[in-house]
């Protein structure tokens, strides 16, 4: 049955890691929103002695940021290598600040890092206008392995993260687009991993870490690196420890991507995991899928999910992803309502009204930003990464996934939605159904909560809470705002400008595949 929903190795298509297809005996638990993850975070590291091992990869790090009300981002790792604690980094050095990036945040939480006795690398070995969006922390006890657990998600360690289910923000705040106010409402999630596949990710840090190129390829960074001291190469990781013992019944397999770049030992014609893994588990999909991500861009990924919308006319999709891009201004919000216009099209074009698509506010009426990357399929399978539904994330960027099979079948009916005879998992179905509560303004055991479990009635359920709260906006926002935060999204205008185009395809959504792929329009 495991092979049936996850990659083989072979099916990866990446000889030459060391990772493998997947392990079973794990324990995975979903950490919804940032607040919830960060108070994990804090309390696992807090407890770490001398000794121990404290890995982790990051998009962008603010060392202000406050974890929980008394200890930051800085402070914790800082504290935690002061103890003793063997901490490592790897941040990615970042475009320059004047382009809305972070590179003189990341460069100050690894000096920080370093001054306390730990390593943390700026890491820029990608392909040009490429990032690490890799989001991951493992922490490693040698005398106590029981203790050791792995963070995977869409979360980074830096301001406007801290949020919760209430959606008022994060008072840390990244500037975003003014409909978002000066708190952005913000919707995240990762997932705590315990057991075998703690190794795992290790081993995904470790083959970006023993890398044997430099960190960049710039000569001005070459000189800025001298200048400041910066090391070029990161110091030799301890021998790696067994894998932790099994805790749990849910299989992980990890899914990658990484850009043709062809200088990657470990991935030498780049991997391209996580575009195979949907595909491979979308040719599956019967009834639902449920998706959460802060993009749902491309003509050419959206197809993945538009075939298996023409091949199953039982199969629902349901979409929720931010309401507008992150950035105001007639340069940047172009190219990125265009993305989201070529996927939304080809997806109604397959499935008709069984598309619905989403944007999510607070109960002020403030949009809340969609960072979560998110796919639950038939309460069987499912997967919480940094990647996103478009080409940079499937071809591009280096992402990390976690697709989970838990091996205890859900007793609630349907017991079978995908009609496979694998029945719904417990851990794909409360996933599911603790992100369609919040949405919809349920608690567990509510009178509509039985509707979730059906996918044609939660389908349903959605849709109808959607419109009754659309429909009270429209009406000027009269009388008791109904239950429910999401809202019918509004697609635009259509993006017509040439420049638009060349300025998506290039900087926004680039693809990282291989020519003779990328002629085929193939992953």
């Amino acid at each position: 049955m495991i092979s049936d929903w996850f990659l083989t190795s072979t099916e990866r298509r990446n000889d030459a890691t060391r990772l493998q297809a997947w392990s079973e005996g794990n324990s995975a638990q979903p950490l919804i929103h940032g607040a919830s993850y960060f108070r994990e975070l804090q309390r696992c590291v807090a407890a770490m002695q001398a000794g121990d091992l404290l890995l982790f990869t990051d998009w962008r790090g603010d060392p202000d940021e406050l974890l929980t009300q008394d200890a930051s981002v800085g402070s914790t790792l800082c504290d935690a290598a002061t103890r003793g604690v063997d901490v490592r980094g790897l941040v990615w050095r970042s475009h320059g600040d004047r382009l809305s990036f972070s590179a003189k945040e990341n460069r100050h939480l690894g000096e920080e890092i370093e001054a306390a006795g730990g390593e943390c690398l700026l890491d820029m070995r990608v392909r040009i206008g490429g990032s690490h969006h890799q989001k991951f922390v493992v922490l490693r006890h040698p005398r106590h392995p029981e203790r050791d657990v792995a963070f995977v998600g869409g979360i980074d360690l830096c301001h406007s993260r801290r949020d919760d289910a209430d959606h008022g923000g994060d008072p840390q705040a990244q500037p975003m687009a003014a409909v978002y106010g000066t708190s952005p409402p913000w919707h995240d999630a990762m997932v705590a991993l315990r057991g075998p596949v703690v190794a795992d990710v290790e081993t995904v840090f470790r083959e970006r870490w023993d890398d044997p190129q430099p960190l960049t390829r710039s000569p001005f960074r070459w000189v800025t690196e001298r200048l400041r001291s910066e090391e070029r190469r990161g110091l030799p990781l301890p021998p790696e420890l067994p894998p932790p013992p099994a805790t749990g019944p849910h299989a992980v397999q990890l899914l990658r991507t990484y850009p043709d770049r062809r200088r990657y030992e470990f991935a030498p014609h780049g991997e391209r995991s996580i575009a195979h893994g949907y595909a491979k588990v979308l040719r599956r999909a019967n009834r639902l899928v449920y998706l959460e991500d802060q993009y749902l861009w491309s003509h050419s990924v959206a197809r993945t999910f538009a075939d298996a919308l023409r091949a199953r006319p039982e199969l629902h999709l349901i979409a929720v992803v931010p309401h507008h891009p992150d950035q105001d201004g007639m340069i940047s919000q172009p190219p990125n309502l265009l993305g989201r216009q070529q996927a939304l099209s080809l997806l109604v074009a397959a499935g008709g009204e069984r598309v619905a698509v989403y944007g999510v506010e607070n109960h002020a009426g403030t949009p809340v930003y969609v960072h979560a990357k998110v796919c639950v399929v038939d309460d069987t399978w499912a997967s919480i990464g940094s990647d996103n539904v478009n080409l940079r994330s499937w071809t591009h960027d280096s992402e990390l996934s976690a697709a989970v099979l838990d091996e205890t079948r859900d007793t609630r009916a349907p017991l079978d939605p995908g009609g496979h005879g694998d029945g719904a998992r417990a851990y794909a179905r409360d996933l599911r159904l603790q992100l369609m509560r919040e949405h919809l303004d349920l608690a567990d055991g509510d009178p509509g909560d039985q509707d979730l479990l059906d996918p044609d009635r939660a389908f349903a359920a959605v849709r109808t809470s959607a419109r009754k709260l659309q429909a009270w906006h429209d009406d000027g926002a009269q009388g008791q705002r109904p239950p429910g935060r999401l809202r019918p999204l509004d697609p635009g205008a259509p993006v017509t400008a040439a420049w638009s185009r060349l300025l998506y395809r290039t900087v926004y959504d680039p693809d990282g595949r291989p020519r003779s792929l990328r002629h085929r329009d193939a992953f």
